[in-house]
């Protein structure tokens, strides 16, 4: 359960902490208090969106700390598979909001968005005050179904999910394949010819290399042969290098024999001489053999223009080039085969179709099975919250088409009044009606999934007395196997709080403050009184506040324990 919240510099909140307990806390204020700043603050830990305002006037951040105690293995076990481990059984989830970012952390570990969203998803629901209209949506109403049967229907959506990509690729193969037979040829003759381009270039892997170092030999020629015949004559003995080094060879030896180390000097020297006359050689050698004959140049220029035209149509480098040209004979013999493929393709749509079919159908029956229970609860549900005689039924459509979800269109039915046939549920309810039912589904999926903390925003919308009560007392039995966290208007339901909260908006210095606290018994029938009366608290409605309060406690005592 939720045992701790802080929130700091969010909207009209500068600095709140609360301590929550078990069972139904209820949360009532005036309006424009800020509950809703403080439900808001929880939905920013679910990966609510951030708007730019969030932040406290003049504050650098804002923070939402989320302290929980798991309670129940379920939820343990959720947190695990997603990598999380309890501490002293607890897990503390935080978001921290500057400029329009957010660092997020569980148990101090810094956290995507997502996870964190999944992390909170396992421990509470919040209903705000307008999900209820979502309940006219088909898609939604399928949810909830497969919500309450998750343990048999995930594994059987999951199937059809997967099928169903199989299946379309299926149909998008047979679409790429049914072509007219005109296409057909003029796409054979372009992937001939592309194929027939290539293999007439007859490339070899690292040729493009080799021409282009030619080519730039070829093309400086001139200079090349220019800069050897000056380096011959720098280096040579016609006054060049080379005799100089053996000049000085010959004078060195001269007086070697009066010092050794000179014997090492003029052994360098005559190494020396003998890698210049090497050198010289070599460059005589190289420039004999130097060919820069036109013929040669134009055949290496023309065969690296073809080559540089085919990198340009099919790849960067030759390699490539080779490979594009699999992938094009490969299309081509499929081309030569497209009866046999065609067919093929067909046979494997017809495949795929029976076995989406199958899946499908065994989808609908385990939902079919599940709607069967879960009308049940939902009647006996809508009836806990004075909805004397009503029906209730989950009516089933074929889809015209497949999809991933399976082929099942839902709707719900409901009748609310004696001899009245059902009929779909945006025809018929109010949206007190609407609200009322969310919360006795809302009631049934928490028992599903053992949520321990349940949050509701104004549950008690369109509706007053008598049902009001059965609301309350609906709430009462709901917080007696769950964590409940109720903001509401309704004294009747506000009377049924284990923990009451008050929450006030007032000033402080020039500044609008949202503070919350905990409300002594004198305090939580006082407040009873203001929801009952208004701004004028007389003797008579304290009275009946008392009185409220006391019923309360003697239909919980009697019906919950």
């Amino acid at each position: 359960m939720l045992v701790h919240l802080h929130v700091k510099n969010l909207a009209l909140i500068q600095d709140i902490e609360v301590e929550f307990g078990p069972g139904l806390n209820i949360l009532t204020g005036e309006t424009g208090a800020g509950k809703s700043i403080l439900l808001g603050s929880m939905q920013l830990i679910l990966g609510g969106r951030i708007a730019k305002d969030m932040i406290r006037a003049g504050a650098p951040y804002a923070l939402v700390e989320l302290l929980f105690q798991v309670e129940n293995q379920k939820a343990e076990a959720s947190l695990k598979d997603l990598g999380i481990e309890l501490e002293d059984g607890q897990v503390l989830l935080s978001r921290k909001i500057t400029d329009g970012r957010s660092i997020n952390k569980i148990n101090g570990e810094t956290c995507t968005v997502g996870q964190m969203k999944a992390a909170a998803s396992c421990l509470l629901d919040i209903h705000g005050q307008h999900e209820h209209q979502s309940l006219l949506y088909q898609d939604k109403q399928l949810e909830i179904l497969d919500a309450y049967g998750k343990e048999k229907i995930q594994p059987a959506k999951d199937k059809v999910k997967e099928i169903y990509g199989s299946y379309r690729s299926c149909v998008q193969r047979l679409k790429e394949l049914d072509t007219d037979e005109e296409q057909r040829n003029r796409e054979k003759a372009f992937l001939e010819f592309e194929i027939e381009e290539i293999e007439k270039a007859h490339l070899l892997s690292g040729e493009d290399e080799e021409l282009e170092t030619l080519y730039r030999k070829l093309n400086n020629g001139k200079l090349i042969l220019e800069t050897l015949q000056t380096v011959h004559s720098l280096t040579g003995y016609d006054q060049g290098a080379g005799d100089a080094a053996g000049t000085a060879a010959r004078e060195l030896s001269k007086v070697t024999e009066y010092d050794p180390q000179l014997e090492i000097m003029l052994q360098s020297l005559q190494e020396i001489d003998a890698l210049l006359n090497d050198f010289n050689r070599e460059i005589s050698s190289y420039v004999e053999d130097l060919s820069f004959d036109d013929e040669t140049f134009y055949e290496t220029e023309r065969r690296l223009d073809l080559i540089n035209g085919l990198k340009a149509k099919y790849g960067r480098t030759i390699e490539e080039i080779h490979a594009y040209q699999k992938g094009q004979q490969k299309k081509l013999e499929e081309l030569s085969r497209y009866e046999e493929n065609f067919l093929k393709a067909k046979e494997d749509l017809k495949k795929t179709e029976e076995q989406l079919e199958k899946a499908s159908h065994v989808l609908s029956e385990i939902r079919k099975e599940y709607s069967k229970t879960l009308t049940e609860k939902i009647i006996e549900g809508l009836r806990d919250m004075n909805f004397l005689d009503v029906k209730f039924r989950i009516d089933f459509q074929r889809k015209k088409e497949f999809s991933d979800n399976g082929t099942d269109e839902i709707e719900y039915e409901i009748s609310t009044n004696p001899g009245e046939d059902v009929k779909p549920l945006g025809r018929i309810v109010s949206g007190g009606e609407l609200s009322r039912i969310m919360l006795a589904i809302k009631a049934i999926l928490a028992d599903r999934d053992q949520i321990e903390t349940l949050i509701f925003d104004e549950i008690d919308t369109g509706i007053s007395g008598r049902t009001a009560q059965k609301v309350s007392e609906k709430m009462a039995v709901i917080g007696a196997c769950h964590q409940v966290l109720c903001i509401t208007h309704l004294p009747q339901i506000a009377a049924m709080a284990d923990t009451h909260f008050e929450i006030e908006k007032h000033q402080k210095g020039t500044e609008t403050i949202t503070e919350i606290h905990p409300l002594e018994s004198d305090e939580s029938v006082r407040e009873l009184a203001r929801l009952l009366g208004g701004a004028e608290i007389t003797d008579a409605v304290l009275g009946n506040a008392k009185e409220m309060k006391e019923l309360a406690l003697v239909h919980k005592n009697t019906r919950l324990k």
